[in-house]
């Protein structure tokens, strides 16, 4: 299945029914009177994240989301049928935006979450509807309120528990191939990744789910490679896992780079707990681990030693996610006020 972040919908909810002027007419009815029912209301349009999905391929194919109209009144009191309801299944994750591109209007974050886009039309009143004891024959009708149309954004923002960061061949997809059953495309030339990979990953009894993004180049944020558009699927991360080549000639650029595409990107995800991993030291020397080790401790602090390839260091790397991860949730739930005193 093809990867798909970002698509662009018409929605337009229905029509209502126009009301129906008619006047009750048999043998035997003296004073038959009005008897024209109301229209029926418009249908709605919905979104609602369902389980099952992680893409939004299939509004490539369909980008018109029309609800149907409500049926007129009929005579004999008989009120129209209520149009259809559209509704939009969408992955967990997903934002809603207007047709700006910026303005979030709603954020699906939870599976079977369900939001009113588009309100249907009330349906007209009938002549039935009218009728007073000083108006015993109205002829007239509402017609029914029209739909609403717009045009509306779905950006999709996997939810994951560590979002992974590094330059092209950093060892990111490697790392998650190892540590989980997800088996992203790993080649040694650059953008090997094209599209967020996602993988479950277990330690010491417990689960969590990794995002593998695309690398960055310096002057992502400005469009440069594939740009920065994938660094909102880490966004609802807990907890970044830096991985730093460690055959790389400057390890230090190669780290500061990453964190000005971070600080560039803005909102709060510069400020994530981050923890920074020297990786591929199996094809490094002591010597030169120690070297590069300390080399990239100037400029990010404390410095992991991993090897996807090998599995060195990459258990401890999981455990300290782990920490993280449980760091993060414990404040989480500490920052939920709590009902204060019954007052009557």
């Amino acid at each position: 299945m093809k990867f798909l972040d970002l698509a662009r919908v018409q929605i337009r909810s229905g029509s209502g029914g126009g009301g129906c002027i008619s006047f009750l007419r048999q043998k035997y009815v003296e004073y038959g009177g009005p008897d024209g029912g109301d229209g029926g209301r418009g249908g709605d349009v919905w979104v609602e994240a369902v389980d099952g999905l992680n893409t939004l391929i299939d509004f490539r194919y369909q980008q018109h989301f029309f609800a149907k109209n409500g049926v007129p009144g009929m005579g004999r009191q008989r009120t129209g049928k209520d149009g259809e309801d559209v509704v939009l299944r969408v992955p967990v994750g997903t934002e809603i935006l207007d047709e700006d591109q910026e303005t979030v209007l709603f954020d699906i974050t939870a599976i079977g979450e369900r939001v009113l886009l588009a309100q249907g039309g009330n349906g007209g009143f009938g002549n039935l509807h009218f009728k007073s004891s000083t108006n015993q024959a109205p002829r007239r009708a509402n017609p029914g309120q029209p739909g609403v149309e717009r045009e509306i954004w779905l950006r999709l923002k996997l939810i994951a528990d560590v979002g992974l960061l590094g330059l092209p061949n950093a060892g990111k997809s490697t790392f998650l191939a190892a540590t989980s059953n997800a088996r992203p495309k790993i080649a040694d030339y650059p953008f090997t990744t094209l599209h967020p990979n996602l993988g479950v990953v277990g330690v010491d009894e417990t689960e969590f789910v990794v995002a593998d993004i695309p690398g960055l180049i310096e002057g992502a944020h400005e469009g440069r490679g594939i740009g920065d558009r994938f660094l909102g699927h880490v966004e609802r991360c807990s907890v970044l896992l830096h991985l730093v080549d460690g055959t790389s000639d400057d390890v230090a650029a190669d780290w500061t780079t990453i964190i000005g595409e971070l600080n560039a990107y803005g909102g709060a995800l510069a400020d994530k707990p981050r923890i920074t991993a020297l990786n591929k030291v199996d094809a490094l020397s002591d010597e030169e681990r120690a070297e590069k080790q300390a080399e990239l401790e100037t400029v990010a602090g404390h410095v992991m030693l991993m090897s996807g390839v090998s599995s060195e260091g990459v258990m401890d790397a999981l455990r300290a996610l782990r920490r993280q991860i449980d760091s993060a949730k414990r404040a989480e739930r500490d920052a939920v006020e709590e009902p204060g005193p019954w007052r009557p």
